[in-house]
């Protein structure tokens, strides 16, 4: 995978075979940034990068100057490899290592983007779980965004607070925001 953007444009980052991700993908990625360019300036912005696994989103928003950026995931080396490529490259990313419902169910962190990209194999209740919880909780702040990646075989638009999709290859990005 490699930056796309910002101060840390066109550098790779190669995380170990061992971890249980499936990254989103350069082209996809593009398109999503390019979609968020027209909302936000990243530095005025805080970003919880939910099923975070090799951290590939939040150094995205870390190069283009996002200050504010939790990763949460529950496997430790994802943690890990995520806590020393953002150390590598002095990046202000703040990782917990938690079930992401648990996490959602108590935290008390707002954020302007929620990213969240759940194993595409997750079952519909599960996908909208993930909603659920973040709008009944108040974790989005207002005019944020809620970002949820899934398989161009999964539809979302039957969700309270659906917006739109964009899809680019076979992923897919659902945006929700609060009514």
């Amino acid at each position: 995978m490699r930056i796309i953007s910002g101060l840390y444009k066109s550098r790779k980052i190669v995380a170990p075979k061992n971890l249980p991700v499936r990254p989103t993908t350069d082209m996809a990625k593009e398109s999503l940034f390019n979609i968020l360019n027209n909302y936000y300036y990243f530095n005025e912005i805080s970003v919880l990068d939910l099923f975070a696994g090799t951290g590939n989103i939040s150094y995205e928003f870390a190069s283009r100057g996002t200050e504010q950026i939790i990763s949460v995931d529950q496997d430790f080396g994802c943690i890990k490899f995520i806590n020393q490529t953002s150390e590598k490259f002095e990046m202000p990313i703040q990782t917990i290592k938690s079930d992401v419902f648990k996490f959602l169910e108590k935290t008390n962190i707002q954020s302007n983007i929620i990213f969240a990209d759940p194993p595409y194999n997750f079952s519909d209740e599960q996908f909208a779980k993930i909603s659920n919880l973040v709008f009944t909780n108040n974790i989005l702040l207002e005019d944020g965004l809620l970002i949820i990646e899934h398989s161009k075989h999964t539809n979302l638009s039957e969700l309270e607070n659906y917006q739109y999709s964009k899809s680019y290859g076979g992923n897919v990005f659902s945006f929700f925001e609060k009514d």
